[in-house]
């Protein structure tokens, strides 16, 4: 046994850059993530299933919807946040959308499935889909710090595409065997395992703490305390996040515009086959993004930099988008989304959660929910709507919109290099100070 242990800390050492005295967190990080996109890509090709059958104004409205309840949603998670002493707070999340999900299992079940339930499914799962992973990471942000973060993110986030493997073939396998709705039952008793995990975490902190004799250790349990609002207040004045927000919007217009072409070339086939068109594209994703996130995100960060990291997709993107300009066809908007998403989940995402290791536990948890998910939903509303403008008002086609696609792509590449080079700036002022204290 202890010689199985022994290879498993030199393997981590060596390949994933994982100090022996960090495995465990690192390993519990992991499948926390992992459980926790499992639960979401269960539910996420039902839910991408459905956008085919409304039309693309419906569609927007049904966006537009959804920001205005993650606004909502936010601000009382900012209360939380105040109140909620913080051993309770971040398992209380999942318990609460496990119970979410369970609801509407319950109102399937009932015979009481109507367009109205099916449209108020499709925008519960889009909110649940950021604040879910946007919670793990303000979590993850609190327990590595800024020399961790680098080296451990990729690995992490690499648990997240596995999860996101694993949930979809799970729904292609059963979605003909047992219904959509048992695939419900399923997600909800997924995300009450995370809860465990957070206990073990926590406690792992509080002995870290209690150990080194650091009472100011910031993965302790308490309040976060402020005011619920502080979140928009915080993250409107502060330049740093403030260009977080604007690089998220620009992400997330490029993910409204190729999504939308998707559900409008879909739009022939029914329902079954749709959910297993998405659910194989997810499959594709997470197999391409999950070898990235473990053995080449961590090496890229510490080789060039979270520049570099940070402009790698949105330039391929908008390589990308102009071979779509040329060839507007199916397959080539299916590669576009595959490499599209792999690159986020496995390369930009992690990179921009190494962002939120440099700024205070307030911001972390408030301010960071405020862009992760309002900003990006608010993004989604309004790309939703100019789509919307460019082919019903305007008579655009895909080319010409992919065209539009390609020059914001390019404007998402420049504010991750000015994201990069602040994170770096400040890096070296950290490491200055630290140097004078020694």
């Amino acid at each position: 046994m202890s010689s199985n242990a022994g290879f498993l800390a030199r393997t981590m050492r060596s390949a994933f850059k994982v100090e022996p005295h960090e495995r465990r967190a690192t390993l519990l990080s992991f499948a926390f993530v992992l459980v926790l996109m499992t639960a979401y890509y269960i539910l996420r090709p039902i839910r991408d299933a459905m956008s085919s059958d409304w039309t693309d104004a419906e569609l927007s409205t049904l966006f537009t919807v959804t920001f205005l309840f993650s606004f909502v949603f936010v601000s009382a998670y900012g209360a939380a946040c105040a109140r909620v002493d913080f051993r309770r707070l971040v398992p209380g999340v999942y318990a609460f959308f496990a119970a979410s999900f369970l609801l509407f299992f319950a109102t399937v079940q009932s015979g009481a499935e109507t367009d109205w339930v099916r449209r108020s499914f499709y925008v519960w799962v889009s909110v649940f889909s950021l604040f879910h992973i946007s919670v793990f990471w303000s979590y993850m942000a609190d327990i590595f710090d800024r020399e961790q973060a680098p080296r451990l993110f990729g690995f992490i986030s690499a648990g997240a595409s596995i999860g996101a493997i694993i949930g979809p073939t799970i729904t292609v396998l059963l979605v003909d065997r047992v219904g959509t709705d048992m695939l419900l039952l399923i997600s909800a008793a997924l995300l009450l395992v995370p809860i465990g995990i957070i206990m073990v975490l926590q406690r792992d902190a509080l002995e870290r703490a209690s150990g080194s004799g650091d009472a100011g250790a910031p993965s302790r349990p308490a309040r976060i305390g402020g005011n619920p609002l502080a979140g928009f207040a915080l993250f409107l004045k502060n330049p740093y996040l403030l260009g977080i927000a604007v690089f998220i919007l620009l992400y997330t217009a490029i993910s409204t515009f190729v999504y939308f072409e998707l559900k409008n070339l879909m739009a022939p086939l029914d329902e079954a086959a749709r959910v297993r068109v998405w659910g194989g594209m997810d499959l594709a994703v997470n197999v391409l993004a999950v070898a990235t996130a473990m053995f080449g995100t961590s090496r890229l960060t510490l080789r060039f930099g979270l520049t570099t990291t940070l402009v790698l997709v949105p330039v391929i993107i908008a390589v990308g988008l102009l071979v779509v300009v040329f060839s507007p066809v199916l397959a080539v908007v299916i590669g576009l989304q595959i490499v599209r998403r792999a690159g986020n989940y496995a390369v930009t995402r992690p990179a921009r959660e190494m962002l939120f290791t440099i700024v205070d536990r307030e911001s972390r948890f408030k301010a960071k929910s405020v862009i992760d998910i309002v900003v990006y939903r608010g993004g989604d509303a309004l790309t939703a709507w100019a789509f919307t403008a460019l082919t019903q008002g305007l008579g655009l086609g895909l080319a010409a919109v992919a065209a539009v696609g390609a020059l914001i792509a390019a404007v998402w590449a420049l504010v991750g290099r000015m994201l990069g080079r602040s994170y770096a700036a400040d890096a070296l002022e950290h490491e200055a100070k630290t140097t004078d204290n020694a």
